[in-house]
Order: C-alpha cells, then structure tokens, then sequence
C-alpha cells in the first residue's frame, strides 16, 4: 500500500509541476537546484553503492551494471535531443508550434513516469532508507519534468482535451510501476543491473539540470546553497538507514 501511495504522489507532483508551468515560472530554478541536489546524492550515496554491493553478493560481474549506467546516461541523453526538447531550446523557437511535438513529449513523460514509480518499487525491495532516497528524488525530477511537459505543449498550441488526455496517462503511468514492481520482485543480480540503468539515467538528468543553472538569472549562491542541501540531505538519510 506504501508503494502506491507514494507513486500517487509522484503522479500528483507531475501535475502540480503542469499547473505551476500555466501559472508561474518564478521559483523553478530554486526547485530545480534543490532537485539536482537530491538526483546527485541518490546516485552517490545510494544508488551505486548498492550496485557495487548487489554485485558482490549475487557474483554478479560489475561491468555489466556500469556498462548499463553508461547506456542508462547516453539513452536519455538521446532520448532528450530527438524528443524531450529542452525548456532552453523552447524559450529560443516560440514562434515554432509543433502540436504533435507536444504530445510526443507528454508520452515520453508517461513512459518516464512509469519507470519512476517502478523504481520507487523497486527501491523498497531493497531497504526503507534506499526507498526514501529514490521517492524524494523522483518526486522533484515529477515535478519539474510536469512544468517543462505542460509548458511544451502550451507553447505548441495543444487542445486542452488533449492535455487532460495526457494528463491522464501521466497519472495512471508511475501506479502501473509501482504495480509491476510488486507483481514482479527482482533477484539481487537483477537488482544490481536495474540499478545500475536507473543511476545513469538519473546522473543524465541531474546533469541536465544542474548545468543551465550557471546561465540562470537566479542568484548563483542560492541555486549552488540549495544544490548542496540536496546532496546533505540524501547523505543524512542513507546514514540514518545504514
């Protein structure tokens, strides 16, 4: 019941990500930062050590989940460049309106929320702390990938049936994980591999994040202060649960 539960949650954070995009812009670097913060410290303190320590345990050759943490970062990587335009690149071609661009990202999104709330599953299997970690990472990278998605598709002039239709599949995405999660336990091999995937496509995504914030108009000190409050905080909790 946590787990779906708290999938919900990063359903709910994807939409109040969309309903800020139509309402404001002025606090997402901060949110942004503070988010970067918590992916960085996740994929630290948590993520690869566990791959290293599954690895072990099971006899797992440690290439093999690095080799997916390196495919993990450059998928996305290419993921992002075809479809998941970046809010930069947006701000640069508003007077381009591309109505399927805009529903080709909302699906990425739907995908991208699905695989977070199987992560979120999946993350419990191994421990609370590592189940905490992931939730409060996915729960800010919802929300800012909810404002990016619903500013994309207002700036390619989609219908409003077709963003509540988008919506929709946004929210049922990350419970549908959650759900495989618990139909389909992984072995630690398994576990040490998937981790390893997830790491990198997180690392991508903090990455992504973290750079456009030196060309940001927000105050360096504030975006950098609320950076490293991300990553303490992942530290504190992955202690508390050692």
């Amino acid at each position: 019941m946590l787990i779906i539960l708290l999938t919900i949650a990063a359903a709910l954070a994807a939409l109040a990500g969309g309903y800020t995009a139509i309402k404001t812009r002025k606090h997402l670097p901060l949110a942004i930062a503070l988010t970067s913060g918590l992916i960085l410290g996740l994929v630290g303190f948590d993520l690869l050590p566990e791959v290293f320590e599954g690895s072990e345990r099971s006899g797992l050759d440690i290439a093999w989940p690095m080799a997916l943490f390196v495919g993990g970062f450059l998928l996305f990587h290419a993921i992002e460049k075809f479809i998941l335009v970046h809010e930069g690149s947006e701000e640069d071609y508003k007077t381009h309106r591309h109505p399927k661009m805009g529903i080709a990202r909302a699906v990425a999104l739907a995908g991208h929320s699905f695989f977070d709330g199987l992560s979120i599953g999946v993350a419990f299997q191994i421990n609370t702390s590592v189940g905490i970690a992931v939730t409060l990472a996915v729960l800010g990278h919802r929300f800012a990938d909810g404002f990016d998605t619903a500013n994309f598709m207002l700036l390619n002039k989609n219908s409003k049936k077709q963003i509540i239709h988008l919506i929709s599949l946004v929210v049922i995405a990350p419970i549908a994980g959650g759900l495989v999660s618990l139909i389909l336990p992984l072995s630690e091999a398994a576990l040490a591999l998937y981790l390893g995937f997830f790491a990198g496509v997180l690392l991508y995504i903090a990455a992504s994040n973290i750079l456009p914030q030196a060309h940001s108009k927000v105050s360096a000190y504030a975006t950098i202060g609320l950076t490293i409050t991300g990553v303490v905080c992942i530290f504190i909790i992955t202690r508390l649960g050692a």
